[in-house]
């Protein structure tokens, strides 16, 4: 499209959907690998997590753009070969594609500095042990961190995970680079291995960029995926420095990759990325995950879209609005429903303890569109039936949508 000097709203939401590849023809048959690369490209980087409530994180913006897809396919391209994703801290935990290893070595090279405390105490404390971590992976990988315990002591971390002295010089080795994850046990465990085990040779001998080459190329994949952007959104998306990401979209902007335009209602100045599109209408109707790049950054979301959103996992029970487990639910271009899931792989039901309508969606058109999409989502997920909600705004509406779907008079 050609530059503007400003957007509206409802444009600048239109880009930002058409940059993330939600207005792309779905797949005519079964996704491939060309499928999946086309996601990768407009995304950049998908974010991991453990939660499993429902699904596991890495798998859900995939399906959110191609609809039922085979995992195997993403499985495939994370751990097996020829790899073309590779696990490091990209947003958060992420999978990235293994041509930006270059582009991530300046983290890798400040491990010492920025890994979280436990990580940086184990290699300033314990240097030997983190030695011996990487001989042992060395020697006998791939491995768990429970192939390879000691009896050291164990201290509990953050949200409650209980990291042993291994577990933490095996994380610290991570995030320097010197091990990577080769693949992920039934139980969602790592196993590392060595770099040169895992990783294409081209891409390990490829050159290092300067700190500034890296951060520019991390912004430029940044603002692509986002099409339209304000400065602090660009610097998250890869959790760049500030002065390192300021300098990059500078650099951007003189060198017309970037374009400063104005969003109507936004505060920040905004850019604009060269190859974005602006979509007529962006259609279909999906599940987003909490963990979707479309929303991870909470102020932007709520300025496209009018969306506050929050995840609650870590909210205590009582003090949660919406519930523990909630995707927004994306109609067209608009965000018309949230809906707490949980999957009950054991009964082979689809759970939905509560469904709420947004302001201004209307109730009837959402509960239909949502009540197919569920079952969309619980065939993907080799479950054979959706329950009725429990509880939210939405619960009636969308109980008879439910029926309705499944033939139910």
């Amino acid at each position: 499209m050609t530059a503007p000097e400003s957007l509206s709203l409802v444009q600048a939401r239109r880009v930002a959907l058409a940059a993330q590849g939600f207005a792309d023809p779905p797949p005519a048959g079964v996704p491939t690998r060309r499928h999946l690369r086309r996601v990768l490209d407009r995304v950049g980087l998908i974010q991991m997590d453990s939660v499993n409530v429902l699904q596991r994180a890495h798998y859900l913006p995939l399906y959110s753009r191609l609809g039922p897809y085979p995992t195997t396919l993403l499985d495939a391209a994370a751990y097996r070969r020829p790899r073309e994703l590779f696990e490091y801290w990209g947003h958060e935990a992420s999978l990235v594609p293994v041509g930006l290893h270059p582009a991530l070595r300046w983290r890798m090279a400040k491990a010492r500095d920025e890994a979280w405390g436990g990580m940086r105490r184990i290699a300033q404390e314990q240097p030997e042990l983190v030695a011996w971590v990487r001989d042992e992976v060395a020697a006998r990988g791939p491995l768990t961190a429970a192939e390879i315990e000691h009896d050291a002591p164990r201290e509990t971390g953050n949200w409650g995970w209980n990291w042993s002295t291994v577990k933490r010089a095996l994380e610290f080795l991570f995030w320097a680079g010197e091990v990577t994850a080769a693949d992920r046990t039934p139980s969602f465990a790592r196993r590392y291995d060595l770099p040169e085990r895992v990783l294409p040779a081209a891409v390990l001998d490829a050159p290092t960029p300067t700190d500034a080459e890296a951060h520019r190329a991390l912004v430029a994949i940044a603002a692509r995926a986002l099409g339209v952007a304000a400065e602090p959104e660009l610097r998250d998306y890869f959790r760049l420095p500030v002065a390192g990401a300021r300098r990059a979209v500078a650099e951007l902007v003189e060198a017309g990759e970037l374009t400063p335009v104005a969003v109507q209602g936004w505060r920040h100045p905004a850019y604009l990325h060269a190859a974005a599109r602006l979509p007529r209408w962006v259609r279909g109707n999906t599940l987003v995950s909490p963990f979707d790049p479309l929303v991870w950054e909470r102020g932007r979301t709520e300025r496209l879209f009018d969306f506050a959103y929050r995840i609650e996992i870590y909210v205590p029970a009582p003090q949660r609005v919406h519930g523990y487990y909630v995707l927004p639910f994306l109609q067209g271009e608009r965000f018309t429903a949230r809906v707490d899931l949980k999957a009950d792989r054991r009964a082979g039901v689809l759970l939905v303890p509560a469904a709420w309508a947004e302001p201004g969606a209307e109730p009837g058109e959402t509960a239909v569109a949502l009540a197919a999409e569920l079952h969309r989502l619980a065939g993907w997920l080799g479950l054979d039936a959706v329950a009725p909600p429990a509880a939210g705004d939405l619960a009636v509406g969308l109980t008879a949508a439910l029926r309705s779907v499944a033939g139910v008079p």
